[in-house]
C-alpha cells in the first residue's frame, strides 16, 4: 500500500473569492471585469434554475423574486399581494423561546431526488421539510436552527425512521420546558408540519432533549437499512451464508462508490449485523415471495448497501460463490474494485436508528448545519467511555406521539398501500394468465423467474464474467493523487 493512505488527507478549503482588502487593491478596470464576470455567471445560474423548476415553482412569488423580471409576468397578482401581507406580518423571533428536539420523519422517496437539499433541484425531502418548518414559523432559518440529520438517503430511497435534531419554537421558557405540564401543552409539532407537508413525507413523533448540542448524526450509534427484493431464482441460503462474511470491522472500498473528492479516504466500517429474511411468515415458495436484506452498522459509505446487494444477488444467482465477499474485503489482495453496477435504489429503506443516552459533544461545539463533514463518524469507540458514568442524567427523554396524528398517518399510508396493492394484484393476475398460456402452448417444465432482473438495471449479459476477472476501477492512491493535483485535496503529515 502507498504511504499516502498513512497520512491525513483533507479537503482544500480555499477561500471563495477575494477578501475586502484584496478587492480594495484592484484597479477600476479590474473591478469592472469582475462585476461583468459575476453577472454572466449569475445569468447562467438563473437559466439553469429556470429549466429545473416546475410550472408550480415558477408561479411562486419566492422564486419569481429570485429569478428576476422574466418570471414576474407569470406570478398572479393575488400571490404578489399575499406575499406583501406576509412580509408585513413577519414573525417576531426576538421574544420567541426555542427548544432542542429530535424529529422522527417517515417518507417514501421514489418520487424525490434524495433527502439532502441540492443546488440544481428543488424536489428533495429536506427542501420540503424546511419549507414546512419556515412556513409554520417553527424555525427562523436553516442556518440558525442547529440542524443535523441522521442519514443522507439517495434518490428514490425511502425511510421509516429518518431522525433530525433541530431547535424549534416553543411556548415555554427553557427552565420549564421539560415539565410534564409544558410537554402536554406544547405546540403539536408533528400535526402542524403534517398539515403542510406532502402526504408521502410525514412526521411521526418528536422528543425533547436536555442537551442543546445533541446531534442526530454524531450521537447515532447505529443505523439499520432494509433492502426489499423478490425471491425470483435466487438461492437464499447462499445469500445468508455470504451475509455472515460481511459482519465485523472491514475495509469496504470494494463495496461502495468512492467519494474521494469530498475527502472520504477511510473505508473501514463496523458492520454489526447482516441477514436475509422473508417479509412474511407464510411463503408460497414461488419466485414472487418477498424477502429483505437487513444491515446494521455504525455508519455507511456512499452506495455501500446497494453495492453489497449487487454482489449478494450474483451469489443468489449462483454466478459467484459466497466466498467472493471475503475476497472483496481483502484489500491487500484486491486493492481495486471490480467494475459492477450497484443494485437499484428504490427498494432501500432507512428502517431504524439507535442513539446514545448522552451526547459526546461539548457545549461550545455548536455548528450551524449538518454538512460540517461529509464522512460518516465512527461512534463505536465513544460508547464505552460514556456508559461508565451512569450517574449523569440522560440527554434523551421519551418520544412523544399523538393519537390523532398517528391515525391520520395510518390513513395516508393505507392510501399508498391501496394504490400500489391494486396495481400489484392486477399485474400478478396478468402474469398468471401469461404463465398459463406459456405452459399450455409450449409445455415448458421450468417457469420464467426474472423478478430480480430490474434490481440489476435490467441488464442480462449473454456470457457472465466473474467479478475478479473484470476490469478494475482506479486505486485509492491514484484517486488521491489525482485530486491533490487538482488542488481539491491536501495530504498532511499526521505527526
Amino acid at each position: 500500500m502507498s504511504a499516502t493512505t498513512d497520512k491525513k488527507v483533507v479537503i482544500n478549503k480555499r477561500q471563495k473569492g477575494l477578501s475586502r482588502e484584496a478587492l480594495g487593491k484592484l484597479s477600476q478596470t479590474e473591478l469592472i471585469d469582475k462585476i461583468v464576470q459575476l453577472e454572466a455567471y449569475n445569468f447562467q445560474l438563473r437559466n439553469l434554475l429556470h429549466k429545473k423548476l416546475t410550472e408550480h415553482d415558477r408561479s411562486n412569488a419566492e422564486y419569481a423574486e429570485l429569478l428576476g423580471k422574466e418570471t414576474e409576468a407569470t406570478v398572479p397578482k393575488e400571490s404578489t399581494q399575499s406575499s406583501k401581507v406576509q412580509k408585513q406580518r413577519k414573525f417576531d423571533w426576538s421574544s420567541a423561546h426555542r427548544r432542542h428536539v429530535l424529529l422522527k420523519v417517515t417518507y417514501f422517496g421514489w418520487d424525490y431526488q434524495g433527502f439532502a437539499c441540492q443546488e440544481d433541484s428543488n424536489d428533495t425531502i429536506e427542501s420540503h421539510l424546511f419549507r414546512a418548518l419556515t412556513r409554520t414559523c417553527l424555525i427562523e432559518s436553516r442556518a440558525t436552527s442547529n440542524y443535523h440529520r441522521c442519514g443522507r438517503t439517495d434518490k428514490e430511497v425511502s425511510a421509516f425512521c429518518q431522525v433530525i435534531s433541530i431547535d424549534l419554537r416553543s411556548k415555554h421558557a427553557p427552565e420549564t420546558q421539560l415539565e410534564s405540564a409544558a410537554l402536554s401543552s406544547e405546540i403539536d409539532y408533528c400535526g402542524l408540519l403534517n398539515r403542510v407537508l406532502p402526504k408521502n413525507i410525514q412526521c411521526v413523533a418528536w422528543m425533547p432533549l436536555r442537551s442543546p448540542v445533541y446531534s442526530a448524526r454524531f450521537d447515532c450509534t447505529s443505523r439499520s437499512y432494509r433492502y426489499y427484493f423478490p425471491k425470483g431464482d435466487l438461492d437464499i441460503e447462499a445469500m445468508q451464508e455470504a451475509c455472515k462474511l460481511l459482519v465485523g470491522h472491514s475495509d469496504f472500498r470494494n463495496f461502495c462508490k468512492m467519494d474521494v473528492h469530498n475527502g472520504v479516504t477511510k473505508f473501514i466500517r463496523n458492520l454489526q449485523a447482516a441477514r436475509v429474511a422473508p417479509c412474511e411468515e407464510r411463503l408460497n415458495h414461488t419466485g414472487y415471495d418477498m424477502y429483505y436484506l437487513e444491515i446494521k452498522a455504525n455508519a455507511f459509505l456512499w452506495h455501500q448497501i446497494r453495492c453489497i446487494m449487487a454482489v449478494l444477488l450474483l451469489v443468489g444467482q449462483q454466478r459467484e460463490q459466497p466466498r467472493i465477499v471475503s475476497d472483496l474485503l481483502d484489500v491487500e489482495t484486491n486493492p481495486c474494485k471490480p467494475q459492477y453496477t450497484p443494485a437499484l435504489g428504490l427498494p432501500l429503506n432507512l428502517f431504524h436508528c439507535d442513539f446514545r443516552d448522552r451526547t459526546t459533544r461539548k457545549l461550545n461545539h455548536h455548528p450551524a448545519d449538518g454538512d460540517e463533514d461529509d464522512e460518516a463518524m465512527d461512534t463505536s469507540a465513544m460508547e464505552v467511555e460514556i456508559n461508565e458514568n451512569s450517574a449523569v442524567e440522560k440527554d434523551l427523554t421519551n418520544w412523544i406521539y399523538n393519537e390523532e396524528n398517528l391515525q391520520k398517518l395510518i390513513e395516508n399510508v393505507q392510501s399508498e398501500w391501496t394504490q400500489f396493492s391494486v396495481k400489484s394484484t392486477m399485474i400478478r393476475n396478468v402474469l398468471q394468465e401469461l404463465e398459463n398460456l406459456l405452459e399450455t402452448n409450449y409445455h415448458q417444465k421450468e417457469s420464467v423467474t426474472a423478478q430480480v432482473l430490474l434490481l440489476q438495471d435490467s441488464v442480462k449479459p449473454r456470457q457472465y464474467l466473474p467479478l475478479l476477472e473484470r476490469k478494475r476501477c482506479e486505486s485509492l492512491e491514484n484517486r488521491i493523487e489525482h485530486f491533490v493535483k487538482k488542488q481539491r485535496l491536501i495530504v498532511k503529515d499526521e505527526s
